[in-house]
C-alpha cells in the first residue's frame, strides 16, 4: 500500500484482519455487516456514499474512492450487479490491483468470469469467483453456502474471511466453475418460482387466494427432490426409458395448463414455451420417451440454430 493511499488508516485498524467490500446494495451491506460483526476492520465504497452511514456508523471506513479502497487491504470483495459493473471498478482502479485478491462475487456468466481473471492476472491480482446462494438474510450464517472457484492457494488463504459470509464450497480452479454452478442453480431457482406465479396468477382469475393455494403448491414443490433423485441416475445413464412418464404425457399436460391459463385471462406464454419444445421433441420421435429425454433435445435444439 502506497504511503498516500495508506493515510488515516489507524494503527489499530491495520493490526485487525481486514478487508474491503465493494458495492453496497443489500448484498453489499450484509456482507459488510457480518464482517463488522466478526471483528473485522472493514473498508467500504459506494458510488452512492450514502449506502454506507450505516456501516459507518458501526464502525466501517468510507473510502473517498474506489483506488484507496483496493488499496487498503489485500482482500476485496465485489458485490455489484454485473461484471459491466465489475469491469467499471476495475479498471478505474487498476494503478493499485497488483497483490491484491478480488472476490468477485457478483452475477454473470462462466465466460466473463474467466475474462476478469485473466484481466486481473495480467496485472499482477489474484481473483476468487463466487455464487452465492442465498439471499442478504442469509449473509452471516454458516448454514448458507456460496461457491467459489480460482487458484486453490488463494481460496486457501481466504477461507477463514469469505466463510465470514457463509459456508465456502470450492469447485476448482477454473474461474468460470463457481458462475456456472451458480447459473446452473438459478435456472432452476427461476424457473419454479416462475411456474409458481403463474400458477397462482391463474388461481387468483378463478378466485383462489394464495393463502387457499399455498399447502396445495407446498405439496406439489415437495414432489420434485424425489423427481430430481429419480431422474438424475438415469439422465447420469442416458437411460430415457418411458416406462414411468412419456413426454407424449407431459406435452399433453402442459398444453392443457396453456388452455386453462388463457381461457382464464392470463397470459399462457409461460407453457407455450414448454409446449413449442415437447412438442419438437415428440415429432422427432421421443414421444414414447421419458420426459428426461429432452436434456439432449435442449442441447440439440441450441446446436442446430
Amino acid at each position: 500500500m502506497s504511503v498516500e493511499l495508506s493515510a488515516g488508516l489507524s494503527a489499530e485498524r491495520q493490526s485487525k484482519a481486514s478487508v474491503t467490500v465493494i458495492g453496497l446494495g443489500p448484498m453489499g451491506q450484509a456482507m459488510a455487516g457480518a464482517y463488522l460483526d466478526a471483528g473485522y476492520a472493514v473498508t467500504v465504497w459506494n458510488r452512492t456514499a450514502a449506502r454506507a452511514d450505516e456501516l459507518v456508523a458501526r464502525g466501517a471506513e468510507l473510502a473517498p474512492s474506489a483506488e484507496v479502497a483496493v488499496a487498503a487491504n489485500e482482500l476485496v470483495v465485489l458485490s455489484l450487479t454485473d461484471y459491466d459493473a465489475v469491469f467499471a471498478v476495475l479498471e478505474s482502479v487498476e494503478a493499485v490491483v497488483a497483490g491484491k485478491v478480488i472476490a468477485n462475487l457478483g452475477s454473470d456468466t462462466p465466460e466473463r468470469a474467466r475474462e476478469v481473471a485473466t484481466w486481473l492476472a495480467e496485472r499482477g491480482a489474484g481473483h476468487l469467483t463466487g455464487g452465492v446462494q442465498v439471499p442478504p438474510s442469509g449473509i452471516g450464517s454458516p448454514e448458507s453456502s456460496t461457491f467459489y472457484s480460482g487458484p486453490v492457494e488463494l481460496f486457501r488463504r481466504h477461507r477463514a474471511a469469505l466463510e465470514v459470509l457463509t459456508g465456502a464450497d470450492y469447485r476448482g480452479d477454473d474461474p468460470g466453475l463457481a458462475q456456472l454452478y451458480y447459473q446452473i442453480q438459478m435456472d432452476l431457482f427461476w424457473s419454479s418460482m416462475g411456474g409458481y406465479l403463474h400458477a397462482m396468477a391463474i388461481a387468483e382469475a378463478n378466485g383462489i387466494s394464495a393463502e387457499e393455494f399455498l399447502p396445495h403448491a407446498v405439496a406439489t414443490a415437495s414432489l420434485v427432490p424425489r423427481l430430481i433423485e429419480f431422474y438424475a441416475p438415469r439422465i447420469t445413464a442416458g437411460d430415457h426409458r418411458g416406462d414411468v412418464d412419456r413426454l407424449a404425457m407431459a406435452l399433453a399436460g402442459i398444453e392443457h395448463v396453456r388452455h386453462t391459463a388463457e381461457a382464464s385471462g392470463v397470459d399462457g406464454a409461460l407453457p407455450a414455451l414448454l409446449a413449442e419444445a415437447f412438442g419438437r421433441a415428440a415429432e422427432a420421435g421421443d414421444g414414447a420417451a421419458s420426459l428426461s429425454v429432452m436434456v439432449g433435445r435442449f442441447r440439440a435444439a441450441a446446436r442446430a440454430r
